[in-house]
């Protein structure tokens, strides 16, 4: 098939795409009830990118709840809407931008009932501007460390401390 952005050397039409997993000590009804059920309250301390959340959707967090972002990436501020595309809880929670093209999924699979998780996040970046295609392979790396520190900090905020 023919693709001219391969042709003119645009760089990829593939998403960008980070995965990082940890285990969690918690069960995955607790750490969905941070993640998901808490998303409002809770995103901006596992991510201090975020600025600004608000939630446009009243009521409480479910499928197709609305949100809005403003975000301070590496000294770049961006603003987005996004949607919960997927919830279930206990085992995973979807955002997709609405505003920009982007998805993140957090995955929860329990490992010990009651006592750990495994957490799964990925974030992708469904499409890179134009603009930014020269940059590609430093947005990889970027989303792939941000995938990583989300992941640790989820943990080191949920994890339940000895007595």
């Amino acid at each position: 098939m023919f693709n001219l952005g391969s042709m003119l050397n645009l760089g990829s039409t593939e998403p960008v795409i980070g995965r990082a997993h940890t285990i969690v000590t918690c069960s995955s009804t607790e750490l969905f009830q941070f993640i998901g059920n808490g998303l409002f309250e809770n995103y901006p301390k596992w991510s201090p990118e975020v600025k600004e959340l608000e939630q446009l959707t009243p009521g409480q967090v479910r499928l197709g709840t609305e949100g809005r972002q403003v975000r301070i990436d590496q000294g770049r501020r961006s603003e987005s809407k996004f949607k919960i595309s997927a919830y279930e809880p206990g085992q995973r929670i979807t955002l997709v931008g609405i505003s920009d093209p982007f998805r993140c999924t957090y995955e929860l699979q329990s490992i010990n009932p009651d006592q750990s998780t495994k957490l799964i996040f990925s974030f992708e970046l469904l499409e890179i501007l134009a603009i930014m295609r020269p940059f590609e392979g430093l947005v990889r790396v970027a989303i792939k460390d941000g995938a990583e520190r989300t992941v640790q900090n989820i943990k080191r905020l949920t994890e339940v401390k000895p007595s």
